[in-house]
């Protein structure tokens, strides 16, 4: 057996744990690869199964629960690090936020099969004060769909190996390369998505300066505050004169939104992706003058710029 292969097999449970613990506490070194070869040498005999599985749930349910606690203490802003430090930053904030309106707990049980939606999960439910059991129950459950989806493929693939002598000696010599060449497909991949997403919605974004100026002069402008009810739990604030909607009520109101002023959308997805998003929405529909505020919510404020009361700016 080639040294890089019965080091992985010898220390193999370890570094399942510490590879998958390591991702879900927020470095971006992708664990499917690794589950995969895992899975591959269980169809070898050389690893057991149930052994890969409980080092990767104990693993993922540590780091789980560590964000759960840092959202039940500090809310949005550790939901915001988690998603600049996930491959899909871009998405993952509305999208998991929807999750969970939608589905509650049971969101838990898909979480890490939908891109960015594992990123934020455990620290929104510790965010929106889900029970810590509950939580425990469905995170487990979603971790040990995920891990033994991804393993037992790994294994069917070890069947195969298994039953053909030479692929699995042609194998085992070039296990080092295989596993490289499969994880660095996987964040090829994944960077290629968000490069593709981040230039569809690279536009002209309007400035916290700029918006304060116009607001200052008097001047008309429309502003739509684009961010889920969850966002508004650690500040109940807005923006002066702007109109809380979700993406989906403002495509429903297109009809009534002014062409004859500037309108302005902001939310608190990193690099502004639900506002650009929905802007390159708007401009399909013949609403040209929209653009993104660049920051979004959370750059205004730290500018120390004039915020209401929501119940205030939904009243005016």
């Amino acid at each position: 057996m080639p040294i890089a292969l019965n080091i992985f097999v010898r220390y193999a449970y370890l570094i399942v744990f510490v590879w998958v613990l390591t991702e879900q506490l927020g470095i971006p070194i992708p664990s499917t690869p690794l589950l995969l070869t895992a899975g591959t040498l269980t169809g070898t005999h050389k690893l057991h199964l149930a052994l890969v599985l409980l080092a990767a749930v104990i693993a993922s349910l540590i780091a789980d629960s560590i964000w759960y606690m840092f959202g039940q203490r500090y809310g949005g802003a550790v939901v915001r690090l988690v998603c600049r430090l996930s491959f899909e930053s871009t998405a993952c904030v509305r999208k998991t936020e929807l999750y969970f309106t939608k589905r509650g707990a049971t969101a838990l049980l898909v979480a890490k099969f939908v891109p960015g939606l594992g990123s934020v999960a455990a620290p929104i439910a510790g965010q929106i004060g889900m029970d810590y059991g509950k939580f425990v129950l469905f995170d487990a459950g979603g971790i040990l769909l995920w891990a033994a989806s991804v393993t037992l493929a790994g294994r069917f693939f070890g069947d195969i190996l298994n039953r053909n002598p030479n692929a699995l000696s042609w194998t085992a010599h070039f296990f080092v390369a295989i596993f490289v060449l499969l994880l660095l497909g996987f964040v090829g991949y994944r960077m290629l998505q968000r490069r593709a997403f981040l230039r569809s919605v690279r536009m002209a974004r309007v400035e916290p300066q700029e918006l304060k100026e116009i607001l200052d002069e008097g001047q008309p402008v429309f502003i739509v505050d684009l961010r889920h009810p969850l966002d508004y739990l650690p500040d109940p604030r807005t923006l002066p004169g702007a109109l809380s909607l979700t993406p989906d009520k403002l495509v429903q109101e297109s009809d009534r939104i002014p062409r004859d002023r500037e309108i302005v959308l902001f939310c608190t997805c990193p690099s502004e992706a639900t506002a650009a998003r929905m802007a390159l929405a708007l401009r399909k529909m013949g609403i040209y003058r929209v653009r993104p505020l660049r920051g979004g919510f959370e750059e205004w404020k730290r500018l120390g710029y004039p915020l209401v009361d929501i119940e205030t700016a939904t009243a005016a």
